[in-house]
């Protein structure tokens, strides 16, 4: 009988021995990482592998980009599981499954949601990513998180919508992220603000645009809830084929969901250790969806019971972040068939016992791995993948369970996409401010119809009033003119206006816009009255201003404010005498200038 702690999936092939062997649960810990060309037999351990662990109880989740796993694991689900199954298919556009990464994330892990959605973006839009672009869709997200209600639809509507943005921002408690939208990005130009933005609505708009996606990311309330599949050993099953939602769209939401069950896993740190739940995670082509915060799942996901599976081709899929955090953390190497270049980066894992050759030369269906063994890497050893699942081994209750999970997950395609023009419409905010329980200000009364409008009536006889109580009187119809209502924003009273309200253009009440055009008038006749005033006192006082002005009279003059001593006086009369080498004695205002007096030009 086999041991329930050993999950099984290949045989050693070392003289025809032909040994099952499988890895422990505590050594799984340390995840598992396999590597090969297309076609060596890397989906088929895979498969065995997630049938074993649903087979045994276990919570598992399985992220695939082609839906070729995704389609075949659901049909050996036993029917004893059928409940666990959660399948999340984003191709079944008539009932989307709600999926809100934004939604209700603790301050102390808001920064990890931000870096992974910016580490997806940054992925996808790597030749015209720049630092400014980051700069404010970093600060965008942070602000959102920390908006109640909001979605990534919230993304785009923050960078267009004034009245939305001031909203949020009233919102928000990081002094930092509301430093900027505070006191920096206000103070943007509108054109230096458009030009900034515009890059962000283009490439964010592309996903959500799309009503596949956006019917997803769109909906408020997540009806996935990722720690409690964790904690209760669901079957998360995400069929994300690129053939069918686009390859962006595929490793946009992959991303997405790695990170929620990233956040799910860490926010097991309220519950002791060796009561948490070991949860495998199963990621096939994982360098789709692999970003620079990947890195910390593989450092710290082990002491969360959260255990990695990862699958792909070569390794220069990998970033220059993401390989080392592989080679360094992954306990159990599996290698197939590659090339040359991998080879030669393999070689030192393995080496003395397999050798580069030995790398390329491998043939199908056979690896060399590095077990580990209680938490210690065995030598290098070869080994043949177990035979893939026979059908008669299906179970025959995949229609049942998907029909069960989009009972439990989906809702209609209809009511979404209401939902989300709803939102869209701020229907949402009306609502919130009439259960807000401020009054609304006091109505003012309409002033009576003046006397001169009214039609002429003769007198009604005495004897008219004799005959019972006096009619009231009728009620003047509503002003044609003024059919919109709305609030002054200038005194919060409610009044009525000729056009819609669109949260733009100004509105004010009667008699607040009379105050407004008479105090335009008092500051116009101000200016005249200046400017009358300036003109009448410059004319006869240009000179003294001009020279009372160094900068004027250096300017209309061409002379500055110098102190020039003039020579002194002779004694003898023969020295009074005009020197021809010498200039004469300045004058001023007529008069001569004695010999020591200072002159000021």
């Amino acid at each position: 009988m086999d041991n329930p702690e050993i999950t099984f999936f290949g045989v050693t092939n070392f003289r025809n021995s032909l040994k099952k062997f499988g890895i422990k649960t505590d050594d799984r810990r340390r995840h598992m990482y396999l590597v090969g060309k297309t076609g060596m037999g890397k989906s088929t351990i895979l498969e065995n592998m997630i049938v074993e662990d649903i087979r045994a109880g276990r919570g598992v989740a399985v992220v695939d980009p082609h839906g070729d796993l995704a389609e075949k694991v659901i049909d050996f689900i036993p029917a004893s599981r059928i409940n666990d199954v959660v399948y999340f298919n984003p191709a079944d556009i008539d009932y989307p499954i709600a999926f809100n990464v934004v939604e209700q994330v603790e301050p102390h892990l808001r920064h990890l949601v931000a870096s992974g959605l910016i580490g997806v973006f940054q992925k996808l839009w790597a030749d015209s990513w720049g630092p400014r672009l980051e700069y404010i869709l970093r600060n965008t997200i942070l602000a959102i998180l920390e908006y109640p209600g909001s979605t990534l639809l919230a993304v785009t509507r923050m960078l267009s919508d004034k009245v939305f943005r001031k909203k949020v921002v009233s919102k928000i408690q990081d002094p930092v992220v509301k430093s900027f939208w505070v006191n920096e990005f206000a103070g943007y130009a509108d054109k230096f603000a458009s030009e900034a933005v515009s890059p962000i609505q283009n490439k964010v708009g592309q996903f959500l645009s799309s009503s596949l996606i956006r019917n997803i990311v769109g909906q408020v309330k997540s009806t996935i809830d990722m720690r409690e599949i964790m904690d209760n050993q669901k079957i998360l099953i995400m069929n994300l084929s690129k053939g069918r939602i686009g390859e962006d769209n595929s490793s946009l939401l992959g991303a997405m969901m790695i990170t929620k069950i990233q956040l799910a896993a860490m926010s097991r740190v309220n519950v002791p250790e060796n009561k948490r739940q070991d949860f495998y995670l199963y990621i096939d082509e994982f360098q789709n969806f692999t970003t620079e915060s990947f890195a910390n799942i593989l450092s710290e996901a082990r002491k969360y019971r959260l255990n990695l599976i990862m699958a792909h081709q070569y390794i220069e899929q990998l970033g220059l972040v993401v390989k080392p955090a592989v080679f360094g953390n992954v306990g159990t190497m599996v290698v197939f068939r590659v090339g040359a270049y991998d080879a030669e980066e393999l070689e030192p894992e393995f080496a003395p016992v397999f050798t580069q050759e030995d790398i390329v030369n491998l043939s199908r269906y056979e690896y060399y791995i590095k077990l580990m063994i209680d938490g210690i890497a065995s030598n290098p050893f070869s080994g043949r993948g177990l035979p893939p699942l026979a059908n008669e081994e299906k179970t025959g209750n995949t229609e049942k369970m998907i029909k069960i999970s989009r009972e439990r997950y989906a809702k209609q395609r209809q009511e979404v996409e209401l939902k989300i023009m709803r939102w869209h419409e701020n229907n949402e905010d009306k609502e919130e401010n009439k259960n807000s329980g401020q009054p609304y200000p006091r109505l003012k009364t309409e002033e009576p119809p003046k006397k001169n409008i009214l039609p002429a009536a003769a007198p009604a006889p005495l004897s008219a009033h004799a005959r019972g109580p006096v009619k009231p009187a009728p009620v003047a119809a509503p002003n044609r003119l003024y059919p919109f209502e709305a609030v002054c924003d200038q005194c919060g009273a409610q009044t009525r206006i000729s056009f819609q309200p669109d949260g733009i253009r100004k509105v004010y009440c009667r008699d607040c816009l009379s105050a407004i055009k008479e105090r335009k008038k008092e500051e116009l006749e101000n200016r005249r009255q200046t400017k009358d005033s300036a003109d009448r006192g410059l004319k006869p006082n240009l000179r003294a201003v001009i020279m009372n002005n160094p900068a004027l009279r250096k300017k209309f003059l061409g002379l500055d404010q110098k102190i020039v001593p003039l020579p002194p006086k002779p004694e003898n009369p023969a020295a009074q005498q005009p020197n021809p080498a010498l200039p004469a004695a300045p004058k001023q205002n007529g008069r001569e200038i004695n010999s020591g007096e200072e002159v000021v030009f």
